[in-house]
């Protein structure tokens, strides 16, 4: 369970380095995979910033007015990403060994944990959502 607050993608993400951080002892490739899901949470908020300005500039240019109910859900999307990307850069600049002092609830992750965060955080992903669709192409 993840305690409210804080970003829960954000807490599932610590939850999930402090494992692969944990176990990089007993597995090397473990350091790849931590690296790996680091560059892509980078690179899919990155994403996500990018798609909201564009949103946004589509709206304003093909209908002339401002809606503030869109503008907010852009700032809101905008302040969400700022937040997963300051993260993210602590956790670059972090050595593997010393992110061990950042942890989460490290004595409740286990291998099986690990699967399912890994597994919910993967269904998040666009790939994942719209698979039906390329199925049915």
């Amino acid at each position: 369970q993840v305690s409210g607050g804080d970003d829960e993608i954000q807490q599932l993400q610590k939850a999930l380095l402090d494992y692969l951080d944990e176990n990089t002892e007993i597995d090397a490739s473990l350091v790849f995979s931590r690296k790996f899901y680091i560059a892509q949470w980078f690179r899919d908020t990155t994403m996500e910033t990018e798609k909201a300005i564009k949103s946004q500039k589509d709206e304003d240019s093909s209908e002339g007015t401002h809606h503030a109910k869109d503008v907010e859900t852009t700032g809101k999307i905008m302040h969400r990403a700022e937040n997963r990307k300051t993260f993210l850069r602590s956790v670059i600049k972090t050595a593997p060994s010393q992110f061990s002092t950042l942890k989460m609830n490290s004595d409740t992750v286990d291998y099986e944990d690990a699967c399912l965060i890994v597994r919910y955080l993967a269904s998040m992903r666009p790939f994942a959502q719209s698979f039906d669709i390329y199925l049915t192409q």
